[in-house]
């Protein structure tokens, strides 16, 4: 395969066990835009993981004993070269995965924050005095790090997705084995490269990219000296890790599938309304576990919300990645077309109407669709698209509308639009998601302080704020006796 080009940005040996390291076998890293690769990634082995743990090993004995305030000052370092190289970063992303430019950009920024927020909460991790009830005694509780961190992250925030897991672990004294996605290893390897630049001591943060994650994960599993598991992927993955973490009893982090139900109510901002849920659909070309998956509005007002959105819709460019004005670039890989090209086609088999879009574009670029008269057993309503499609349904009343929007094994986001202040509440409270957005179709812009997790099927635990930080945390009780 031919390369697309010799970017100084790429990164292309994997770092573990001190040093940066070339692999025996590689494997191409492609640009959804074009097909191309854009170098090769080191393919590292089961062995290798192992040498990486023998590493971490090593690493947690020093660094848990760091001061905070020195471990906050070197992720404040590497914060402030995440900022200093956002260009790089940001291209670097786009051509991994095919993110629009505008939008790396922005995550480059949004990944730093976690970053930014860990660093000035590094200082504050402490314990308690606890009362007792003897004379004679004093209790007081210390707040550890949980040890060696296994993290496995996923391609469609190439960026967000490591430092969101890094910043908490890092500044709680943890060290970390990072496994990035196949289809974005290239940016893992610059946030460490930027990570020992910044001050970080050898071996705190490794990354091995591998083509084989089931055989290169299992070490981690079996190695009862990794103490923590961190995954954002897929449920059905999710569900295999955490059983086999169970053999260890390791600590387990979970971010798993979401499919975003946006309901629209008959009294809400139809064009405000509308905005949003082209921009929590349609970022990213829709590959995000937050995205809105189901559009359901309110029968009266669903004729002429359908037309709005639409407009909306219609006005979104869908073109190259690295070009300033695109809006809609291209979905990761062939698996993922073909995805949303099935889900399309079977709504439509089943009698519904593309108001907009409907069709691949070319190569792996999808039109942005909207799909109306939606039959309720229609694939797209019932599985996760990751794709730039928003099929919309008529409802009748609140509580038709929230039973809708409840009817699914996952529970990670969903929004609603109403103007009553009453329903707001009675909206956000009936909904069993983790994360609900009121007026608001991206409540995780205002990362890094909130909690961000799912119920049901989309995970266990939480990342972001002192909600992910205690994940990496072990309470300690102390009694001293006088």
């Amino acid at each position: 395969m031919t390369t697309l080009l010799n970017d100084p940005v790429t990164r292309t040996r994997a770092y573990f066990d001190g040093e940066w390291r070339a692999a025996p076998q590689t494997f191409d890293v492609i640009h959804p835009g074009n097909g191309q690769s854009i170098g090769a990634a080191p393919d590292c082995t089961p062995a290798d993981a192992r040498r990486a743990i023998d590493a971490a090993e090593v690493a947690l004995r020093e660094w848990r004993r760091v001061n905070p305030y020195q471990r906050g000052q070197i992720l404040r370092k590497w914060h402030d070269l995440m900022i200093a190289r956002k260009e790089e970063l940001a291209r670097l992303m786009t051509l991994e995965m095919g993110k629009p430019i505008a939008e790396t950009r922005g995550e480059v920024h949004y990944a730093a924050s976690f970053i930014e927020w860990c660093s000035e909460e590094a200082s504050r991790i402490g314990g308690e005095r606890v009362p007792s009830r003897f004379d004679h005694k004093r209790g007081f509780t210390a707040s550890e790090p949980v040890g060696i961190v296994y993290a496995v992250t996923p391609w469609n925030f190439p960026a967000g997705m490591v430092t969101r897991k890094a910043a908490p672990a890092l500044a709680a004294g943890c060290v970390m084995i990072l496994k990035p996605a196949e289809q974005s290893p290239m940016t893992a390897l610059y946030l460490a490269e930027l990570w020992l630049e910044a001050g970080g001591p050898p071996n705190t943060l490794q990354v091995l990219p591998t083509s084989d994650a089931p055989a290169f994960t299992a070490p981690f599993m079996d190695d009862p000296r990794v103490r923590k598991l961190t995954f954002t992927g897929s449920t059905a993955v999710g569900r295999l890790l955490y059983t086999q973490a169970a053999k260890t009893l390791k600590r387990v982090s979970l971010e798993l599938g979401g499919h975003a139900p946006f309901l629209v109510f008959a009294d809400a901002d139809l064009e405000r309304a509308a905005r949003e849920v082209v921009g929590s659909k349609f970022r990213n070309a829709g590959q995000t576990c937050i995205s809105t998956n189901r559009v359901y509005v309110q029968r009266e007002v669903a004729a002429e919300f359908t037309a709005i959105l639409s407009r909306l819709t219609g006005d979104l460019v869908l073109g190259d990645p690295l070009q300033d004005g695109t809006n809609v670039g291209p979905v990761v890989e062939q698996g993922g077309l073909d995805k949303v090209r099935a889900q399309v086609e079977d709504a439509l088999e089943r009698g519904a109407t593309a108001t907009v879009g409907g069709h691949v574009e070319r190569g792996l670029y999808f039109q942005p669709t909207v799909l109306t008269g939606v039959h309720p057993d229609s694939v797209i309503l019932r599985e996760e698209t990751f794709g730039p499609v928003a099929p919309v349904v008529a409802f009748e009343t609140e509580e038709d509308g929230l039973a809708l929007a409840n009817a699914s094994e996952y529970g990670l986001a969903a929004y609603a639009y109403t103007r009553d202040l009453g329903r707001a509440f009675r909206v956000a409270e009936a909904l069993e998601y983790g994360i609900v957005g009121i007026n608001d179709g991206v409540p995780s812009a205002s990362a890094p302080q909130m909690p961000f997790g799912g119920m049901k099927n989309s995970g266990v635990g939480r990342e972001g704020g002192h909600w992910g930080l205690d994940e990496y945390l072990e309470t300690k009780y102390i009694s001293l006796g006088i």
